[in-house]
């Protein structure tokens, strides 16, 4: 399927809709998923499951600028699902195992946050972190590739 018509298809089916691009609020997100970073990574030695959710979070905040800055945002429903999905129409095919891993931890974080006994090892939360942070970085520079003409300060 191709990205026009991923985008067809979900807001037919409700699940994106249409909004103004706002570079603003696009820079304000990116911000805020650089300070989930800085938090999910002082958070490895305090609490891994912690860490993991608040690294996901960071990779959902920017995913949404991203979507945000091409005149879209997740409508009710399955919105986590709905960016992890929009990330896979958008991104070029060699981030797919990227776009999977964002995935996946989408979730582990939905479990972690509702169900009881799980833990996420250290492993784990390090190595979400440093997805997060390559996932973050990319999507900067992708902003800042697609948008010349905004000046954004993040």
């Amino acid at each position: 399927m191709t990205y026009e018509k991923f985008t067809e298809d979900y807001l037919n089916k409700g699940l994106l809709k249409k909004q103004k691009p706002s570079f603003s609020a696009v820079g304000k997100l990116i911000t805020r998923s650089a300070k989930d970073l800085k938090t999910a990574k002082a958070n490895l030695t305090i609490d891994e499951g912690i860490s993991y959710s608040v690294a996901y979070l960071a990779m959902l905040r920017a995913g949404r600028a991203y979507m945000l800055l091409k005149g879209f945002r997740p409508a009710d429903g399955f919105q986590h699902k709905t960016v992890v999905e929009f990330m896979s129409y958008v991104l070029p095919e060699e981030y797919k195992n990227m776009v999977e891993r964002f995935d996946r931890m989408r979730r582990k974080r939905n479990i972690f946050t509702y169900e009881i006994d799980i833990t996420i090892s250290r492993t784990e939360a390090n190595s979400a972190f440093d997805v997060a942070a390559k996932f973050v970085d990319l999507i900067k520079d992708t902003i800042k590739e697609s948008s010349p003409q905004a000046h954004f300060k993040f």
